[in-house]
């Protein structure tokens, strides 16, 4: 079969451009399109700042007017350069060279480039980087989180940026969380789906090998990107030494762990204490949330162990705005039977718990484990 011609600017090719009977489909043509809209908004934008060049090259514009006219010519030199570069990815124009890369390192550098931006436009950018290797091409993952924050930037003041190995499959995971407690003051209210969504799907497309999730909550909205290709996969447990025969190490590796325990029962704050205590964990105890609350204002904890009792709505505050200001603080239960051991799920609510028989016997493995988690 004959490969088609490129369409000539001849009359012949114009003719048949214009046949009725050809088929038409907007998904096929839709990459052309972009890219031809792209090219003529940035002919438009460089002629629009060549006039607004010459008008203050002649002084005859205030800082007033070149603020009311540099704001969107900014946004719309960003839109071309989204547009742009979804063609880019999606046309196959990329050459890439799969590289053992860290991904927390390439992160990190990534969010230290933009700094000034994050300043700028007031939004707190907090991290909690762990290294871990992945496949990829660095150039196409740079290019993956810039587009990733550019699509969270206008949605919350606080961003939280994750990156660690997920408990099942274990694969690296590249997690962006935007709080639900309003936007920064210089952005414009905009869709979940709109082009920088686009980018960020397309870019995962083409690098293959990441899975995207999206998960909308009153709290606010997670991005979650597995890596596929995760060259090094790292043990939970073993980031705290626990085998008998090097106690020491596992003493030490505890001394700077400070818990708090939140119960309205003496006897329970006393056992729970004591079993931390035995693994070498610090704690300062409280009988209510209001307490724990005007604790953690003077000195944030490593964990929190919560008596069953005082679960509810209230605790259930008291715990968002925890997570809201630690990222991850891990929490473990001191449910109302004696004998339950379990440890905490994959979601991000979730609790280790142990009986209030068994504090003695199990919270140290229960906290050990949980803090192996997240330090």
């Amino acid at each position: 079969m004959a490969t088609p011609k490129k369409d000539q600017p001849g009359a012949a090719g114009a003719a048949g451009s214009l046949r009725g009977d050809d088929p038409w489909s907007l998904t096929e043509h839709a990459p052309q399109l972009l890219a031809s809209a792209a090219e003529q908004i940035g002919d438009a934008l460089q002629a629009l700042q060549s006039g607004v060049d010459q008008l203050q090259s002649q002084q005859r514009l205030g800082p007033q007017a070149q603020w009311a006219l540099g704001v969107p010519l900014n946004r719309i030199k960003r839109l071309t350069f989204v547009m742009q570069q979804l063609h880019r990815f999606h046309a196959g124009r990329i050459r890439q060279s799969h590289e053992k890369t860290d991904l927390a390192r390439l992160v990190e550098d990534s969010l230290q480039e933009r700094r000034k931006e994050f300043a700028l436009i007031g939004v707190e950018m907090r991290r909690k980087l762990k290294p871990v290797d992945v496949l990829i091409d660095p150039a196409v993952a740079h290019a993956f989180l810039n587009a990733l924050l550019d699509w969270a930037l206008p949605l919350g003041r606080r961003i939280d940026v994750r990156v660690d190995v997920n408990h099942w499959p274990p694969h690296a995971r590249l997690q962006v969380r935007v709080h639900g407690d309003g936007a920064p003051p210089s952005s414009m209210p905009t869709s979940l789906d709109n082009l920088d969504w686009a980018l960020v799907r397309q870019i995962a497309t083409t690098a293959s090998g990441v899975d995207l999730q999206r998960e909308i909550t009153p709290d606010g909205i997670t991005t979650t990107a597995l890596f596929q290709r995760t060259a090094q996969s790292v043990d939970g447990i073993s980031a705290i030494e626990l085998s008998a025969e090097d106690q020491s190490s596992m003493f030490k590796s505890l001394q700077s762990v400070q818990a708090l325990v939140i119960s309205p029962a003496l006897q329970i704050r006393a056992d729970v204490r004591d079993a931390l205590r035995e693994i070498g964990v610090n704690a300062d105890s409280v009988v209510d949330l209001q307490q724990a609350s005007d604790a953690i204002t003077h000195r944030t904890p490593n964990i929190i162990v919560i008596d069953a009792a005082l679960k509810g709505v209230d605790f259930d505050a008291f715990r968002r705005e925890v997570l809201r200001l630690t990222m991850d603080m891990p929490f473990v239960e001191i449910a109302h039977d004696d004998s339950s051991f379990d440890m905490s799920g994959f979601g991000e609510m979730s609790m280790a718990k142990v009986g209030r028989g068994n504090i003695r016997e199990a919270l140290g493995t229960a906290v050990m484990f949980e803090l192996a988690r997240t330090m």
